[in-house]
């Protein structure tokens, strides 16, 4: 009986510290919104989008279709590839570009951010017309190769225009997340790498890298997460591209497979969830995409 009394009484006390310190009518004021509003623009579209997917006559199999009909494999394998190779490109330009500004002051030196990050204005389908007019068929790449050799390259209706495409948009996100990082480098631990004889490679391997570390890899998942989904560039170049998004669009207006795109749409989703989910684990980090 005392044991029971006593045990009520601690939990009395527990139940009061925890009013100090927890508005409850407050939390379920600010809660209901939230999970309205959650539950509305994402639970329900995604619920729905997976009945939709999986009504076809294949059943829940059509989820698979990504696996069992070759077109779907390959636009998935080509959409990987794509955004993996643009995900790395732009990391590597981001990072040498970043610290180089963020260690030098020039004159012009805000110019030359406004120009690195002035795509950031653009939707995916002017970047779209930007590499038309640059690598199309009546580009300026063709203009000078028809004049220096005869023969006009064109390949803005090619994966590697969707790349320089994808390239285009994505530098932007990621250089500025970089610049931000490096601003937190601690510059006196590159000092006693290289007082102790450190060569500058290895200064970058061992201390640089690793501080930028959390940056690079939720730069690199806003990146490819953009990468996989972007849809305007692809649209705009789609004259030999098959990508995922394009597969998708595809479907749903020419073919009139609203399951089918549903499932391929599905599947899309949580790729790229993955990547994110595995991103911010590594990192510790929230990753937020937009694009």
């Amino acid at each position: 009986m005392r044991v029971s009394f006593k045990l009520a009484l601690n939990l009395n006390i527990f139940c009061k510290n925890s009013m100090k310190y927890y508005d409850y009518p407050k939390l379920f004021v600010l809660a209901v919104p939230v999970t309205i509003f959650f539950a509305t623009f994402f639970i329900v579209p995604m619920v729905q989008l997976a009945i939709v997917g999986g009504s076809s006559d294949e059943g829940i199999s059509s989820y698979f279709s990504i696996l069992n009909k070759p077109r779907h494999f390959e636009s998935m394998f080509a959409t990987l590839i794509l955004s993996i190779t643009v995900t790395f490109s732009a990391l590597i330009i981001s990072t040498a570009a970043g610290l180089f500004l963020v260690r030098n002051f020039f004159p012009g030196r805000e110019v030359v951010l406004s120009i690195l990050t002035f795509p950031l204005a653009f939707p995916g389908v002017v970047i779209g017309f930007l590499i038309i007019m640059l690598a199309g068929r009546q580009g300026l790449i063709g203009t000078i190769t028809k004049t220096l050799t005869g023969d006009k390259t064109v390949f803005a209706y090619s994966m590697l225009g969707l790349f320089f495409g994808y390239l285009y948009f994505s530098i932007p996100r990621v250089i500025l997340t970089i610049m931000a990082a490096a601003e937190k480098l601690d510059k006196s631990l590159e000092e006693v790498a290289k007082s102790l004889g450190a060569p500058p490679y290895r200064v970058i391997i061992d201390i640089i890298i690793p501080a930028l570390k959390p940056g690079l890899i939720a730069s690199g998942a806003i990146c490819f997460a953009t990468s996989m989904g972007a849809f305007g560039t692809a649209f705009t170049l789609a004259t030999n591209i098959d990508v995922l998004p394009m597969t998708i669009y595809t479907e749903f207006t020419l073919n009139a497979n609203i399951a089918g795109a549903a499932s391929l749409s599905i599947v899309l989703g949580l790729v790229t969830w993955i990547a994110l989910f595995m991103s911010r684990s590594l990192s510790g980090q929230t990753i937020a995409v937009s694009g």
